[in-house]
């Protein structure tokens, strides 16, 4: 089952395209970003992101001049992973590479109703969540920050534009609602529509494809609204430490590794729960190697932190052969993450003095007033 606010169960990624129906991203297509900007990111190149609504016509609106914008968000309902860093990564590189705008929505709203914490609690991850991401590098002269609950009354206008069109017999089959959810919530997905038309162009939404459910609605009603059908790009799940078919998750923290934790958590975490491909004994390892493909620390190397190929190349034909051990393959791990986890407080002890820049960004923020 996966809905925006849930996933359990096998994922099976293949069939979620059919079911969706969504796109598979192409080599074709792949070539045609590469051709566009010069270089493909690894995220793409090793179908992390894996499935599209109208990729190709993003595509076509850069080359033909008409441009696009970003839109992402983030539910701040606790610390964040490293699962949640995917989407922003790549949300990141299309900025810098393609030139455009990037809104990232916090859904503080919906975190009220659906995890029932008080403002409070949200308030405090709200500002904890908006420093991890001003310090992955977005652009601060091309990235408006908000938070639903401030920022409601620009946006309640447009939300009703949008409810108008959408019947609870629609809404009811995309989200699953029953007559236990509350009336709130109902009316969320027309608010978390919203931002796709904060310009008139196609907005490109990099996200999970839970989130997928909001943008087929979206689709259905934007043309009669005088606007694009938004486009989209879906990535997998990265899997919790356990290896277990699904999603990292912050209630979880000991199947995850937070972005607040310290070197030693990191590597306890990992040496300890990280779900291994390898065999139960060095002499079997050696003599019959081990399987990358289902190694937790093989994964999170392939899937994010090791983007030169040749590098990834040579750790997965060594752990297949046996050279390289289950405890080797997790401690190169442990050094990429602490590494990264280094650099990035860094930035983000100084991104404490740039969020006004992010929250009250003057230009994108008039963009957003004159929907």
């Amino acid at each position: 089952m996966i809905t925006p606010w849930d996933v359990t169960g096998e994922i099976d990624y293949t069939k979620l395209i059919k079911e969706f129906g969504t796109h598979e991203i192409t080599q074709d297509l792949k070539q045609q970003i590469q051709r566009a900007v010069g270089e493909l990111h690894f995220l793409i190149k090793r179908n992390f992101f894996f499935s599209h609504r109208d990729l190709d016509k993003i595509l076509n609106d850069y080359l033909s001049g008409k441009g696009f914008f970003l839109y992402t968000g983030r539910g701040p309902s606790g610390p964040m992973h490293i699962g949640h860093l995917p989407s922003y990564i790549l949300t990141k590189w299309f900025q810098d590479k393609f030139n455009v705008n990037v809104y990232i929505q916090f859904s503080d709203d919906e975190k009220y109703l659906i995890k029932h914490m008080s403002f409070r609690e949200i308030d405090h991850f709200t500002y904890e969540n908006i420093l991890d991401i001003i310090a992955l590098g977005f652009d601060p002269d091309k990235t408006f920050i908000f938070r639903n609950t401030e920022y409601i009354k620009h946006m309640y206008k447009r939300s009703l534009e949008i409810g108008r069109k959408i019947t609870f017999s629609s809404a009811k089959a995309v989200f699953g609602f029953n007559n236990s959810t509350n009336i709130s919530l109902i009316n969320y997905p027309a608010l978390q529509m919203v931002p796709t038309f904060f310009e008139k162009k196609r907005a490109l939404i990099p996200a999970g494809i839970d989130q997928d459910p909001y943008w087929r609605l979206q689709r259905d009603v934007a043309e009669s609204l005088g606007y694009y059908k938004t486009a989209a790009i879906h990535s997998i799940f990265l899997p919790p430490l356990s290896g277990f078919n699904g999603k990292m998750s912050t209630t979880e923290q000991t199947n995850a590794i937070m972005l607040t934790d310290d070197e030693k958590t990191v590597k306890k975490k990992i040496m300890k729960y990280a779900f291994s491909g390898g065999q139960p004994t060095i002499e079997e390892h050696r003599k019959k190697g081990g399987n990358p493909y289902i190694d937790v620390s093989y994964l999170y190397l392939y899937y994010l932190f090791e983007s030169d190929d040749n590098k990834i190349k040579k750790i997965e034909e060594d752990y297949k052969s046996g050279i390289l051990l289950t405890g080797e393959l997790k401690q190169i791990l442990v050094d990429k993450i602490n590494d990264f986890l280094y650099q990035f407080n860094q930035k983000r002890e100084r991104a404490k003095d740039k969020i006004d820049k992010f929250l009250y960004n003057g230009t994108l923020a008039q963009k957003m007033w004159n929907i």
